[in-house]
């Protein structure tokens, strides 16, 4: 075994708490290094959590606009109560309703609404009343779908802010489209099927809601974008975060590195500033 301070060779037997050659602690001293190395890693590390968190601030709460895309996603998921559309059906023994929305949907598979179509007579169905409940579900899955795709692009968008809400935005322009097409045919629909003694169309307004969402979400994605999404960073965080790639590649030994790894002024100050409280604070604590 050799000293970790001098180098000088220590025998088994030896077990004195002190090397024999310059007489340092050798618990004590490999601990020291030790806690040194651990708050080095330390600063490193926490500059990244720190970046991480400013990221997160900034695409979620990072102004006004960011704010109020935060909302709109929230209500993109509500719209989709509101019917796309429907058809009601007026039979001996069987008067329904279906509303293509989200309610409508959960309510015609809970009363088995949807299995019944099949059994219903055939003018019901081939009078083309049967569209009017196909085709708004058709249309109100896709919105759905982007719903999903712009949510999870919003969730994640930290990752990368700026190609994030550019994602958001091309997907918001898609829905617009989407949206005002699943209006157009829902109204078609609504006024190229003749109501029947048995059967008749319900038009609804829930596409042109989806559109007008999708509009304010493109325009929001689009102004976020004109501003600019920049996180407020810490001073030398970004040196830290590089730092610490190399440390783990290998690159730069940590041991060579000094404490603090970085420090700016106002670091610097808000050290100091906490020794001197922590000083004062234990002789306080001898005075009492």
């Amino acid at each position: 075994m050799k000293c970790p301070k001098c180098a000088g060779e220590i025998p088994f037997y030896d077990l004195k708490p002190n090397c024999r050659h310059c007489g340092v602690n050798i618990m004590y001293y490999t601990q020291e290094a030790g806690l040194t190395r651990d708050a080095k890693r330390t600063e490193l590390e926490s500059a990244v959590a720190r970046m991480m968190i400013a990221r997160i601030k900034a695409n979620f709460i990072g102004g006004k606009l960011q704010i109020a895309r935060m909302v709109m996603v929230l209500i993109a998921a509500a719209v989709l109560l509101i019917p796309f559309g429907g058809a009601r059906y007026d039979l001996p023994f069987f008067h329904e309703s279906f509303s293509a929305g989200i309610i409508g949907i959960i309510q015609a598979s809970q009363n088995d609404f949807l299995l019944s179509l099949p059994f219903l007579p055939f003018s019901s169905l081939l009078s083309g009343t049967a569209l009017a409940c196909v085709i708004p579900a058709c249309m109100l899955c896709v919105v759905a779908l982007l719903d999903v795709v712009i949510f999870v692009f919003f969730l994640l968008g930290f990752i990368n802010i700026t190609d994030s809400t550019k994602r958001q935005k091309t997907a918001s322009l898609v829905g617009i489209i989407i949206a005002l097409a699943a209006q157009a045919a829902i109204i078609v629909v609504r006024f190229a099927v003749k109501p029947d003694a048995f059967s008749s169309p319900v038009l609804g307004f829930g596409a042109l809601a989806a559109a007008v969402m999708f509009a304010v979400m493109y325009l929001l994605n689009r102004a976020i974008l004109n501003a600019g999404i920049e996180p407020k960073f810490r001073e030398n965080d970004l040196k830290r975060k590089e730092l610490l790639k190399k440390v783990r590649s290998g690159e730069v030994d940590i041991d060579s590195l000094p404490l603090p790894v970085f420090e700016s002024e106002a670091e610097r100050e808000e050290r100091l500033k906490a020794l001197e409280e922590a000083l004062k604070a234990e002789e306080e604590g001898k005075e009492l």
